[in-house]
Formats: C-alpha cells, sequence, structure tokens
C-alpha cells in the first residue's frame, strides 16, 4: 500500500481530551474519531488492528473446538424478563420500544438470547457437550465513559457459552477457555494474567479474570511476580484431554493474583516478599461457571440418560476484542508513539524512500512491495514527497514493528537499512537478505 493512496490522518497535537496513553496515540495514528461521548467510528488502521485482533480470536475458539455464530445486537425484553435479569442489570442497559411498543434492549451480553437459541433446538444429552461463541457489537451505557476504546460505551467482544450435561463437564470446558485465553493473549504479544475474580451481574462460583498489567490499569492487582515468568510457548494442547487442560490451569492460577475486590491479604503475605507485587491491570477478557441459573429459569433442559429431564449446566467467556486494541498499545509504547506485536500490526514493514522521485530509489522500493507482497505480507510504502524526518516520524508514531529504509547512498553499496521499532537497533543488508529476514521473522509468529 502506498502512503500517498491510503488514508490515514494522522495529528501532530494530542487532543486535549486524551487522558490516557492508548487514547492519545490512537487519536495521533489517526485509527479512530470520536462520533459520541464512548462512541467511535474506525479508521482504516484501527480497523486493521482491530481485524487482526478478531481473527486471532476466531482462530483460537475454532481450534478449541468452539462453534461460530452471530446474534443480533438489538434483543427482546421479553427474554430477560424471564430470565430476571431485564430490573436487576441497572441504567447500563440501554432499554428502548419499537414502533409496536414492544420493549426490545441493545444487548451488553448475550446469556438470554443464547439459551432460547439452545433450549429451540436441543432436547437431548446425546448432543452435548457444546460450545457456541459470537463476536458482535456491544453496548453498555456508561456514566462516565472515558481512556477511549478502554471505557467506551459501545465495544466489540467475543462471548461464548457452553452447554454442558454435569458439573464436570462444564468445568472442563471452563478450563478449555482458560487455556485457549492464554494461547490468544500470547499470540498478540501480551502476557494476560488469570485472576480470581467476582461474578457480578452475570453470577457463577467459579469466574477468572484476565488482566494485562499497565499504569493505567482500572484495577489494582496483587501478585506473586513469578507468573509473569510463565509462557504458553509451543504447547501442543488436546482440548479433550480433561487432565491436560486441568494442568495448565492450575500451573497458571497456583500462582497468587487477585485484583482489589477478591485480594486476601493473609494469603498474599504467604509469598515470599521479594516477590510480592502490586500494580495496575488490564481486563481483557472473563470466564465463568454459572450452573445451571439460566437454564432452570429459562427452561433449558435436555432429556438425561435415564430419559428424565435434566437442567443443562452453563458458562460464559468473554473478550473484549475492541479493548484489546488499547491494552495492547498500553503494554507496548514509547514517547515515539506504538510498538505493534508482529502478530496485531496493520502492515508488516514499513517502507521509507529517503529521496523521492530518484529512479533508482523508487524503483528499488516498488520492487521490495512487489517482494513483500509475493510473501503474502503487507506493505506500507511511505511514497510522500516529505523530508525523512517527517517519515521517520510517522513510522515510529504508527508502530510498524520493522521498517526498510531506501536511498541513494546506500543503493550505490548495495544496501538497505532494516531497522527494529521495537530496539531501535538498524543494520545494513542487501535487499535480498533483508527480504530475507522479514520473511523468517514472520513465518515465526
Amino acid at each position: 500500500m502506498r502512503l500517498t493512496r491510503y488514508f490515514l490522518p494522522v495529528l501532530k497535537e494530542t487532543p486535549s481530551e486524551a487522558q490516557i496513553v492508548s487514547h492519545r496515540l490512537m487519536l495521533r495514528a489517526g485509527m479512530i474519531k470520536q462520533s459520541s461521548a464512548g462512541i467511535y467510528s474506525w479508521l482504516p488502521l484501527g480497523f486493521k488492528v482491530l481485524k487482526n485482533i478478531e481473527n486471532i480470536v476466531h482462530e483460537e475458539q475454532v481450534r478449541a473446538g468452539h462453534i461460530p455464530l452471530l446474534m443480533p445486537t438489538l434483543q427482546s425484553a421479553d427474554l430477560w424478563k424471564e430470565s430476571g435479569r431485564y430490573d436487576d442489570y441497572g441504567e447500563e442497559m440501554l432499554r428502548i420500544q419499537d414502533r409496536h411498543g414492544r420493549d426490545m434492549l441493545y444487548g451488553p451480553t448475550n446469556e438470554e438470547l443464547i439459551t432460547d437459541i439452545f433450549r429451540s433446538h436441543i432436547s437431548s444429552y446425546k448432543d452435548l457437550p457444546l460450545t457456541l461463541y459470537h463476536i458482535q457489537w456491544k453496548f453498555r451505557d456508561e456514566r462516565r465513559p472515558r481512556f477511549g476504546v478502554m471505557r467506551g460505551r459501545e465495544f466489540l467482544m467475543k462471548d461464548g457459552y457452553n452447554f454442558d450435561l454435569t458439573k464436570e463437564d462444564a468445568l472442563h470446558a471452563y478450563n478449555r477457555h482458560l487455556v485457549s485465553y492464554l494461547r490468544t493473549y500470547e499470540r498478540m504479544g501480551l502476557q494476560a494474567i488469570p485472576m480470581r475474580a467476582d461474578g457480578g451481574p452475570i453470577g457463577g462460583d467459579y469466574t477468572h479474570e484476565f488482566l494485562v498489567l499497565a499504569e493505567t490499569g482500572e484495577s489494582e492487582v496483587f501478585y506473586d511476580s513469578a507468573v509473569t515468568d510463565l509462557s504458553f510457548g509451543d504447547r501442543d494442547i488436546d482440548y479433550d484431554d480433561v487432565d491436560q487442560c486441568q494442568g495448565v490451569l492450575e500451573e497458571f492460577t497456583t500462582k497468587y493474583a487477585r485484583t482489589d475486590e477478591t485480594h486476601d491479604e493473609n494469603l498474599f503475605n504467604e509469598v515470599p516478599e521479594e516477590r510480592r507485587k502490586v500494580a495496575r491491570g488490564i481486563e481483557v477478557g472473563q470466564i465463568f461457571y454459572f450452573g445451571t441459573k439460566y437454564s432452570e429459569a429459562m427452561g433449558a433442559k435436555v432429556q438425561g440418560p435415564d430419559g428424565k429431564p435434566v437442567a443443562v449446566h452453563m458458562g460464559s467467556h468473554g473478550i473484549g476484542v475492541s479493548r484489546l486494541l488499547g491494552a495492547i498499545i498500553e503494554a507496548s509504547h514509547d514517547d515515539k508513539g506504538i510498538i505493534w506485536p508482529e502478530g496485531v500490526t496493520p502492515f508488516h514493514v514499513g517502507i521509507v524512500n529517503l529521496k523521492q522521485g530518484d529512479h533508482e530509489a523508487d524503483a528499488a522500493c516498488e520492487s521490495l512491495c512487489r517482494q513483500i507482497e509475493g510473501l503474502g505480507l503487507e506493505p506500507l510504502y511511505d511514497d510522500r514527497n516529505e523530508r525523512a524526518g517527517g517519515k521517520f516520524a510517522t513510522m515510529d508514531l504508527i508502530g510498524l514493528p520493522w521498517r526498510i529504509t531506501i536511498g541513494p547512498r546506500g543503493l550505490k553499496n548495495g544496501v538497505v537499512e532494516l531497522t527494529s521499532r521495537r530496539s531501535g537497533a538498524s543494520e545494513e543488508l542487501t535487499p535480498e537478505a533483508a527480504l530475507a529476514k522479514i520473511a523468517s521473522i514472520y513465518a515465526k509468529s
């Protein structure tokens, strides 16, 4: 993609309303534009990253055996009245009426709707276990939306729901989700720590939330620093293996890690003093097991092995897809701008032409672009008639992980300059060697 043909409305000044790093950088990098309080248009660069995050979430859900569908944003209030949550959910739920006077709501979550789908089509234990999920826009009418996409009113969320015959089966689904979430976050370059949490309005006795450590986090976090040494890595997990999933859960949850809501000072004091840490964290996902709370209330039952009706055991599992984008920036930036991990970057490599209009430099840039595209990767070619300093500043701001700089002087010596955005380190390589290195980097990611 040529930058002169792309829509990238970068800002030189930081808008006054932006209070945290991710909000400032997303506005300056031309990723979002506020439409109204807590509601944003996603501009091309931001939309590309959002879709990359969404695709990773989809891939890891399917890998874990979960089945995608799509439910509507608007829901009938009748289902929520049936479950008993319509009046309990509070003012965050946007309640409306259609032209016929029917009560509707803009869904903040989908437990009722998915339960209605299940009870309409599943009647036998032979059709279990079943996990369905979707990625859909949600709306919660926050009293004070702030921090950009980190606490907006409209947000993109993956929410999944498991249906199982027994509590033991449902807890395996819970463990399976925890494992799949760990893999999901690591692919995005994040270390998300699972922490024991409170069920809130969704309910449930088993729940963990996943937090990314960041100074701007909304939650205070108390943790054993040993949890930050854990890595999912390249493990080959059999998601049907109950013991294997349970083992990973125990590995990642036995070390102390809690938010201020569930913090236990006595247990925390049992951690060696040098490993006791207090920080801030950003919630990027949560998993719940809530038993038969919704299936009992809404009649979601199946015929059991003995022929008798049994209320299914359920859980729900959410990832804040749009919130993740902000969390990645909070965890990965410097004073020049964003630093995208390779797994979510909007473009794989930036190409800077130091002398636009020079025949050899132009030809070398265009040739390298074609070769990068031939690898199945996307370059962003800064072909503007702009000073080199301005081009470098733009590349640093938008945070592409790798930059190739091409100019007449280097070409005379047969080299280009390859620069890592994260480390700042540069090396001179032949164009062929630079291409091979880029190919190798993304083959591993």
